[in-house]
């Protein structure tokens, strides 16, 4: 059986088989990772990978899992950044029985406001 030696930060250098490893990489920037449990300490152990590294490993038996940035990293973005006062104003908000509703109303009237310049 493939043994994977891997550095826990914890308990330094740890002897890990396939089923212990798992890869991950990115679809969108072929960014890749893997992670494991530490047999010692149990803590979870996540490591970037280089692409040898990520053929490598899966070459040896581990399983590779793919994933994709989240849709709305491609949203347009419109606006001004939110501020410090823009979270406390809806912390304020939020304590209110009719949040959502009060909410709702501020968004619709940015909206309108948008269309109307």
């Amino acid at each position: 059986m493939t043994t994977i030696r891997a550095s826990c930060p914890s308990c330094g250098d740890v002897d890990l088989t396939v089923r212990d490893v798992s890869v991950r990489v990115c679809a969108n920037d072929h960014r890749g990772s893997y992670n494991f449990r530490c047999p010692e300490c149990e803590l979870a152990v996540a490591k970037h990978a280089e692409p040898n590294v990520v053929e490598l490993l899966v070459s040896s038996g581990v399983k590779m899992a793919v994933w994709q940035l989240p849709a709305e990293l491609w949203e347009p973005r419109a606006g001004d950044p939110i501020s410090h006062d823009d979270l406390l104003d809806f912390h304020d908000l939020l304590s209110e029985g009719n949040w959502f509703e009060r909410l709702t109303a501020l968004v619709e009237s940015e909206s309108v406001e948008s269309e109307t310049n």
